[in-house]
């Protein structure tokens, strides 16, 4: 097993399963991504729809962070009643409502500085009607994609003629840079992905240079998101300040995940060194129907698994004891039900911690995050707020 978290106390008789957060965990990954972005010359808009947890974001924008990345419109609409007035919709948005409050928003906030992503003539040409008129623009980055992958353009040459075709409408559009995502093949770093990364942000950086002379702000944005591969964006943004050294921009960075970390798949792929998982899971061994076996109260509504199952980090007696010498492996996942196998030292009525991979799916299926010290004691409950 990993290093244990803190032990139950015995006059703390909580609910479980429960989602926990360690705050000194958290703290210190804000800021050590805070000081790693400042250090290579990045703004960092961390990604919020990992966390949407208002003393999550509050803390990042503390630490420096430019502003928001979300992924809905009702994310921006979040993020903005929470006083963020910077925000950037990592994605186009196309549905006339979501336009809709987008412009309302703007309208009703002079101060409020928005972005979205555009990849399609389609696309402009809704936001060109919601749009249309306002004093205070939608800022849209050409979304620059990749063959076989998700939204964007597919190449340079397609995101200069977009971009073109955005810089030429009316009031209540501006051309504000070029966005990328470089996540474009599985979190791992071997010499092919890496590879296949540092292609599509030369691709983005091209793009972005290929637009200067259409650009309508001062300083317009170069940005790559994602947590797995944010030193490749660095030295894109070194690569393209030196090649256009005349060419004023703000290089942007929407990493999320970083904020938690996890125990699975960023743990192995992260090149920042010193990050902490500060996300576990506590629940109780319900049954162990056969040697080797334990079933745990704890599933599908309650753990992510679409990046590798969860891993037992600690185990205690009913009592609070600690069982050092436990072992288990997850093998199945049901709904409320997490299957281990190849246990030792695990009876029913134990508690558990268990350390999940990737944070984006956790927040979701939780109301309430219990706030754990460096005791293990719970100091706060934290809400998310991914439903307005």
């Amino acid at each position: 097993m990993d290093s244990a978290p803190a032990s139950p106390a015995h006059d703390q008789v909580r609910a479980l399963p429960e989602l926990r957060l360690h705050l000194g965990a958290l703290e210190h990954n804000v800021h050590l991504m805070a000081d790693w972005c400042r250090a290579h010359r990045l703004e960092l808009c961390p990604h919020i729809k990992t966390t949407m947890t208002r003393p999550v974001v509050e803390r990042q924008l503390t630490a420096g962070a430019w502003g928001v990345t979300v992924a809905t419109a009702r994310q921006a609409d979040t993020a903005l009643s929470w006083g963020v007035r910077r925000i950037l919709i990592a994605n186009q948005v196309v549905h006339p409502a979501d336009l809709a409050l987008l412009r309302q928003r703007l309208d009703a906030t002079p101060d409020l500085e928005l972005y979205c992503l555009v990849d399609s003539v389609a696309g402009l040409q809704y936001a060109r009607a919601a749009l249309n008129g306002a004093d205070n623009p939608l800022r849209m980055l050409v979304d620059v994609g990749v063959p076989g992958g998700r939204t964007g353009v597919r190449g340079a040459e397609e995101a200069y003629e977009l971009g073109a075709a955005v810089a030429k409408t009316g009031d209540g559009l501006l051309l504000a840079g070029v966005a990328g995502y470089e996540g474009v093949r599985p979190n791992r770093r071997d010499a092919a992905t890496l590879a296949a990364v540092d292609a599509h942000c030369r691709t983005t950086a091209d793009a972005f240079a290929s637009l200067a002379p259409l650009y309508r702000t001062p300083r317009p944005v170069f940005s790559m998101g994602g947590s797995a591969f944010p030193d490749r964006v660095a030295d894109t943004v070194a690569d393209l300040a030196r090649r256009f050294r005349d060419l004023p921009l703000v290089p942007v960075l929407r990493s999320g995940c970083y904020v938690t970390h996890d125990h699975g798949t960023y743990a192995q792929v992260s090149p920042l060194p010193g990050l902490r998982p500060a996300l576990t899971v506590r629940a109780a061994v319900l049954s162990t129907p056969e040697p080797g076996t334990a079933v745990i109260n704890a599933g599908k509504r309650e753990l992510p698994y679409d990046a590798g199952l969860p891993v037992l980090l600690a185990a205690y007696t009913a009592a609070g004891a600690p069982r050092p010498a436990a072992q288990a492996t997850a093998a199945q996942i049901y709904d409320h039900h997490l299957v281990l196998t190849d246990t030792q030292g695990l009876d029913v009525g134990d508690t558990v911690d268990l350390g999940i991979s990737h944070p984006c799916s956790a927040f979701d299926r939780w109301p309430d995050i219990a706030v754990t010290d460096d005791s293990g004691d719970v100091r706060d409950v934290w809400h998310p707020q991914f439903h307005r």
